[in-house]
């Protein structure tokens, strides 16, 4: 089910010495008084307690009794993200229910992990077609809304939007698909409706204990497959500038973002390793020491995960350079064996109290999609060593095993999904 979503000692007494000359009675009150012994006059008795009690110094009253606030504790959360949404038709036709779609049965083996990220980010690769135009699929993408929707009931908090495919149904497509994740409570960002937009992040702000942190996203793409961008709405897509980027990261913290992150469309298809252009564009991200983490996407099959040297206060920017597809229809019948599969990443945010919020681990998952067996995602390690719909056991682990060989040894796996903390999440609006 999707996640809430929510618009978001003692006292200590004082010992007063008078002196040795000093005795105390108790009066009426209960309260100890203070009498002296008086020798202005040879053999006179001393004084009555009242009467000198008048004429004795008088008591500091106790001073005040203060509490000290207790310190926030130390806070942690989760922030999800998975690879391509990439609809091809045999997708939305095992989507197909009577009249519409229901995308549900194919994403539910992957509710529990979703369920369990304070934070889930996803990146969707197409637009949803214009209104009163039909679905379509590869090589012009354009997608139902009840895809949306139904991302948004399993709990994903939010889509970056910049990819290859941004522009395949036009301006109108790029409208439709944000006009349709405002309706659904979703964050955007890496398409936009206006320059103001453009230059806005995602913006997430996660409430955990009382303590809330700010998480900002980014989105660029290297290119539209050479579909054009509309002259007069230059700013429709965002494309990879490192410069660019690194200023809206530091804008973003100046406006008090906590964490940032950037997804990057980019890479070549169908390739494990990274492309030069990958390393360098990371490269350049984690040296500007205002990124946190690096989301890539684009290949379709999962790459490495690595930790970067730099990032905020040099603590090093976590960088995963591909994590495949989330669901689609590739497999080995069309493109690579390795596409059948994907990763999400799990990245761990810290905030010690009274200090800042900053990612101290990260970890992977592995997923997959059984393409015959009506396109239904899994994690990995939900079903290893056994058979699944219309996936064999040898096959899940010849899977499995592509999987580790692409993310590499860096970073360690995740093979139970996180433990939500009791968090709520406020999605705040880029302006349009």
């Amino acid at each position: 089910m999707r996640h809430a979503r929510l618009s978001p000692g003692a006292s200590r007494g004082r010992r007063i010495l008078i002196g040795a000359a000093v005795v105390s009675v108790v009066g009426a009150s209960g309260l100890a008084v203070a009498t002296s012994i008086r020798d202005d006059a040879p053999g006179t008795q001393p004084t009555s307690a009242a009467s000198s009690a008048a004429s004795a110094p008088s008591i500091p009253a106790p001073a005040p009794t203060t509490t000290t606030p207790a310190a926030p504790p130390d806070v942690t959360f989760t922030i999800l993200a998975a690879g391509d949404v990439l609809p091809h038709l045999p997708v939305m036709a095992s989507a197909r229910k009577g009249d519409g779609y229901d995308f549900s049965p194919l994403l539910a083996g992957f509710d529990r992990w979703v369920d369990g990220a304070d934070l889930a980010l996803c990146h969707m690769e197409v637009p949803v077609a214009p209104k009163g135009r039909p679905a379509s699929g590869y090589p012009l993408f354009g997608t139902t809304p009840q895809l949306v929707k139904d991302l948004a009931e399993q709990g994903w908090d939010g889509c970056s939007t910049a990819s290859n495919h941004s522009v395949d149904r036009g301006y109108a497509g790029v409208e439709r698909t944000l006009d349709v994740f405002d309706e659904e409570g979703l964050g955007h960002v890496g398409t936009a409706r206006s320059a103001e937009e453009a230059q806005a992040p995602a913006l997430y702000r996660v409430t955990v204990d009382g303590q809330p942190t700010l998480v900002a996203q980014l989105s660029a793409t290297y290119g539209t497959n050479g579909m054009p961008v509309d002259a007069d709405k230059p700013w429709s897509v965002s494309l990879i500038d490192t410069d660019a980027i690194v200023e809206q990261a530091k804008a973003a913290r100046a406006d008090g973002a906590d964490i940032v992150l950037v997804s990057i469309h980019d890479g070549t298809e169908y390739r494990t390793a990274p492309t030069e252009h990958q390393e360098k564009v990371a490269a350049a991200l984690a040296k500007s020491g205002e990124v946190d983490v690096i989301i890539g996407h684009h290949a379709h099959v999962p790459q490495p995960m690595t930790k970067l040297d730099g990032g905020p206060g040099g603590r090093g920017t976590w960088v995963a350079y591909g994590l495949g597809n989330l669901l689609s229809n590739q497999s080995a019948e069309c493109c690579a064996p390795e596409s059948s599969n994907g990763l999400a990443l799990v990245a761990e945010v810290t905030r010690v109290a009274g200090g800042p919020a900053e990612v101290t681990d990260m970890r992977w998952v592995a997923t997959t999609v059984d393409r015959v067996g009506k396109h239904s995602l899994h994690a990995l390690a939900d079903i290893e060593g056994k058979a699944t719909g219309k996936l064999s056991a040898k096959e899940i682990d010849r899977r499995y095993d592509r999987v580790r060989d692409a993310v590499g040894t860096d970073l360690e796996e995740l093979t139970t999904p996180p433990a939500k903390q009791d968090s709520t999440v406020k999605v705040i609006a880029r302006p349009r």
